[in-house]
């Protein structure tokens, strides 16, 4: 029989206890056998009960109170305030209040305080109430708040008041108020039908450049968002002198933009910014919202979207990488990697054992990318045998890509209207119009600040590049920040060593466009004008390609790997005049 080792016993009273005599400690503890009526805020007699221990004691005097009417926990404060527990652990569902109302005593003051309110909402307490004790230590009036809905607010504060009255003269049905308001939260997130399980987010953007800079790089969150099924609740730009180095927005800002995410029903903070694993930390124990920042989401796109076995090695390995560095016991969780790995050492934490599996797969990673270059580099080396000139197809992600290659080829390679709809590289053969043939390949779209774990892993991928004779540099013309992108991408293959290859700018989706808009671009651009779904559309795009690629016309058949080599000049380059022949 195993004998139960006795515990000294420990107060259930939480907060700013010491000092106190045993007794009061008592007094306070019984405080937890109280109930009151769950339509009730609280009984007369509970809260002449803590302002005579308040007065008593001089100190603030805290209870959290469930649904049900039963005193789940007394805090104990200082004369100014108290502090409320961890409160993580109770559930949150959604569209709910945490079935928690927090009421406490005040020994000077008028009422409920901004830290007050603060609490309410980042808490996301049923209520929060102050009793105001006077001078005979006895209760003179309560004042409570609850949140209400963005619609309610109308772009004001997120709570409402009730009348500030004496406790005995509170005739408000609570749990009525309660599901009242819940239902109208409800209503606000337009709670989707069961098959919808898509998280709410709210988009966060924090520079301290240009707003118009700013505005654009929300556009392009929002669409990442969506693209990778978020729901997009709500925006902000902030605009400072410079970043906050622990949340990155400030801590008063912060808590604005924690309320305004409860308000909307987000389920999700989501960063344009790559946020430190101090400032996730930092972030994280403010609210209990899914922190998530710009290149998490785009790896987690990538992780939904690639389909070879090279895409889904590339994916992870970046996914670890990134990870690595943000391994700090809070939460982190590598079990499903645990296939293959030896024992723990002697002592060795939880913490450090991830690391090491971490780093042990990372290694095995890089090792099968390095084989799988091999296999590319094959299959790469027996089309060049065929003396067969290759174009590749780059652009910023969601440029049209894929439905050129489509057009072009009569393909059925995926192509939606979302980001990064491509991972995998995409290999066809195109006969141009004087019966020449030559390999066509669709890549992965590039996006501003492409982070480096990314860059890094899709080396590999990008390496199709590399041994093109053209790069047919894709914008889509509509887009509002088209020559940004136009910048981003030319940074990029410049990061990779491409930009010695020779380009030809092609501007997409001109149906969307006046076409007086589409040729002054063009002209300033000396860019190529197509709408890629139409075919009709890609004829000097064809003469374009024929012209750079033969170029010399006592050539009688494609140019050999070697050549095709020694005269990358010879193209134009972006913004160079594409030469045009007959066919």
């Amino acid at each position: 029989m195993r004998l139960k080792r006795e515990e000294p016993p420990i107060s259930k009273v939480e907060g700013n206890t010491q000092g106190l005599k045993a007794s009061q400690v008592k007094r306070l503890e019984r405080l937890l056998a109280r109930r009151v009526s769950p339509a009730d805020i609280i009984s007369p007699e509970l809260a002449r009960q803590m302002t005579e221990l308040s007065a008593e004691i001089r100190r603030q005097i805290g209870i959290l109170i469930s649904r049900q009417g039963q005193v789940e926990r007394v805090i104990v404060g200082d004369a100014s305030g108290i502090v409320i527990p961890d409160l993580k652990r109770v559930r949150v569902g959604q569209g709910r209040f945490r079935g928690l109302r927090c009421l406490h005593t005040q020994l000077s003051g008028d009422g409920l305080t901004r830290d007050d309110l603060n609490d309410l909402a980042l808490l996301r307490l049923d209520l929060m109430g102050v009793i105001g004790v006077d001078g005979d230590g006895l209760p003179s009036w309560i004042h409570a708040a609850h949140l209400v809905p963005a619609t309610a607010a109308g772009g004001g504060e997120p709570w409402a008041y009730l009348d500030k009255v004496h406790p005995s003269r509170l005739r408000a049905d609570f749990l009525s108020l309660i599901e009242n308001l819940e239902a109208e939260f409800a209503q606000t997130r337009k709670l989707r039908d069961a098959r919808d399980i898509r998280d709410r987010a709210m988009l966060v953007v924090v520079t301290t450049g240009a707003l118009a800079d700013a505005e654009a790089a929300m556009d392009e969150l929002a669409e990442l968002a969506e693209s990778c099924d978020l729901v997009v609740a709500d925006k902000l730009i902030q605009r400072r002198r410079e970043l906050d180095p622990k949340t990155l927005l400030g801590k008063g800002k912060l808590q604005e933009v924690i309320i305004r995410s409860l308000q909307h029903g987000a389920d999700v903070l989501l960063f344009d910014q790559d946020l430190s694993p101090a400032q996730v930390r930092a972030i994280e124990a403010a609210t209990d919202l899914k922190i998530l920042d710009r290149t998490q989401l785009i790896l987690d796109i990538f992780a939904q979207r690639a389909r070879s076995r090279e895409g889904k090695v590339q994916v992870e390995l970046a996914q670890l990488k990134y990870l690595l560095p943000r391994l700090a016991g809070h939460g982190a969780d590598l079990s499903r990697l645990a296939g293959g790995i030896g024992a723990r050492g002697p002592g060795e934490t939880k913490l450090e054992a991830d690391r090491r599996r971490a780093r042990d797969r990372i290694a095995d990673l890089e090792k099968l990318i390095v084989s799988l270059r091999g296999q590319r580099q094959t299959r790469r080396a027996q089309r060049e045998r065929q003396r067969m000139p290759v174009v590749s197809i780059v652009g910023y992600t969601n440029a049209g890509k894929s439905t050129l290659l489509n057009t072009l080829t009569s393909s059925e390679v995926l192509a939606e209207r979302r980001m990064f709809a491509t991972l995998d590289p995409t290999s066809r053969r195109l006969r141009l119009p004087r019966d020449r043939d030559i390999i066509i390949n669709d890549t992965v779209g590039f996006i501003r600040d492409l982070p480096p774990t990314l860059m890094a892993a899709f080396k590999a991928t990008l390496e199709e590049i590399e041994t093109s004779d053209l790069l047919l540099h894709l914008v889509d013309i509509a887009a509002p920040d088209y020559e940004r992108r136009i910048a981003a991408v030319e940074d990029i293959l410049a990061q990779l060593g491409l930009s010695r290859l020779p380009r030809q700018l092609v501007f997409n989706k001109t149906d969307l466009l006046p076409a007086e808009d589409v040729a002054a671009r063009c002209a300033l651009h000396r860019a190529i004008p197509i709408a890629a779904r139409d075919r009709a559309t890609l004829g000097p795009l064809l003469q374009s390609m024929d012209a750079t690629l033969f170029a010399q016309p006592e050539r009688s058949s494609p140019p050999g790997p070697d050549a095709r080599r020694s005269r990358p000049r010879e193209a134009p380059a972006v913004g160079a005049e594409p030469r045009i022949v007959e066919v």
